[in-house]
């Protein structure tokens, strides 16, 4: 029997997962059932030993109609996931992102949980202080997949006031089943805390658009989780710190000057 790990609020049961096939997908996929919740997944992939799963593309309008009738709440990760040329991204990552939302105000769906990125604000530098980047920071993509996610979140803003559509963006860093890099000891988000975030997220009662970060409560995070915490009741209980000295035997500290630890971006600024 699935262990009940929380509460979904009223009608909150049942849940659309798109990009079910990828990474972040494949975790939630684990997760999410245990928090009480009927998933309906949806992708472009074939996902194995799941053959309810709608294997469609997003420019399926009649595909993802099916999908989002009758659901309560929509976990958008469908995309390219990394750079990629413009217009791969604008298909799969602004037009795709506009699909779905049309979808969701068509079905009547009221809660959107969006997987953003910290590459939305990516080519922010952090403090030379060292001081937690707020989530309130502009808009600064260090690529077009950034500048994609830039656009999913003010779409979602617009949907929000317009049609009454309430998004939570998480602006995730890295989630991969541990960290594997010195960068990551900052920006990683542990699939146990993807999973209690995105139920936080999903369960929360709010209106309008919100974005917080999303990582793990890490000893060396540089964002800050204070809005998660107050307006999701999000909280953490991973710290990659448990992997810093096998990482930082292999690799060493990141130079203050070296792009994976001037901005919240990384690498992608070098692109």
């Amino acid at each position: 029997m699935t262990e009940v790990l929380g509460t979904p609020r009223a009608g909150a049961r049942t849940v659309l997962l798109t990009g079910a096939a990828g990474g972040v997908g494949t975790f939630l996929r684990a997760s999410l059932p245990g928090y009480g919740y009927e998933l309906r997944l949806f992708d472009k992939a074939p996902i194995p030993d799941e053959p309810e799963a709608v294997t469609a593309d997003l420019a399926d309008a009649e595909a993802l109609a099916a999908a989002m009738a009758g659901v309560d709440a929509v976990v958008h990760l469908a995309g390219i996931s990394l750079e990629a040329p413009f217009p791969d991204i604008l298909t799969a990552n602004i037009e795709g992102t506009y699909r779905l939302y049309e979808a969701a105000r068509a079905a009547g769906v009221r809660r959107v949980v969006y997987a953003s990125s910290n590459h939305a604000v990516g080519y922010t530098e952090r403090p030379a202080d060292g001081a937690i980047v707020g989530v309130d920071v502009p808009h600064r993509p260090d690529t077009y997949y950034g500048l994609a996610k830039c656009f999913g979140e003010d779409l979602a803003a617009l949907y929000a006031d317009k049609h009454g559509i309430s998004t939570v963006s998480l602006r995730i860093g890295s989630c991969f089943a541990e960290p594997r890099t010195v960068r990551m000891l900052s920006t990683w988000l542990s699939p146990a805390d993807c999973g209690r975030l995105v139920h936080a997220s999903i369960g929360a009662e709010l209106s309008g658009h919100h974005a917080v970060f999303g990582i793990s409560a890490n000893t060396r995070g540089w964002w800050d989780l204070e809005p998660g915490r107050r307006l999701l009741g999000y909280e953490p209980l991973d710290d990659a710190e448990v992997y810093a000295e096998k990482l930082l035997a292999e690799h060493g500290e990141l130079a203050s000057d070296d792009p994976e630890s001037r901005y919240l971006g990384g690498a992608f600024t070098t692109f």
